[in-house]
């Protein structure tokens, strides 16, 4: 294993204990980026289960977005997946960013959930 994985997984782990502390029974915004799309989550920990999802791979998003790694596709996604969380019922929400920073497109979608009504 690479030096840069094993910090990655670190940055993971470590994110993902503080997010278990402070959820207090909320299901959690999971955002995973790659170099060409972003994906969101709102997963139920305990009953390991996904309540909602999208992605820039969809084929509505496909066709309105340049491309699926940009900021304005990661607040399309956001605007999204605050829309189907709140159709599901789900008001709060605790993030996570996995091993990326808050910073890009992940920022952006955080911030464009929280225009789309979700709490966190």
């Amino acid at each position: 294993m690479s030096k840069a994985n094993t910090v990655n997984e670190r940055r993971r782990a470590r994110v993902r204990r503080s997010i278990q502390k402070a959820a207090n029974g909320r299901p959690r915004l999971s955002v995973h980026r790659t170099s060409q799309h972003i994906y969101a989550q709102v997963i139920d920990d305990k009953a390991g289960n996904t309540l909602a999802a999208a992605s820039s791979l969809e084929k509505t998003l496909r066709e309105s977005l340049k491309t699926g790694a940009d900021t304005a596709a990661a607040s399309a996604i956001g605007k999204l997946i605050a829309e189907r969380a709140l159709a599901a019922g789900i008001t709060s929400v605790v993030f996570d960013r996995g091993s990326f920073l808050y910073h890009g497109r992940v920022k952006a979608l955080a911030e464009a959930a929280r225009e789309g009504g979700l709490e966190f």
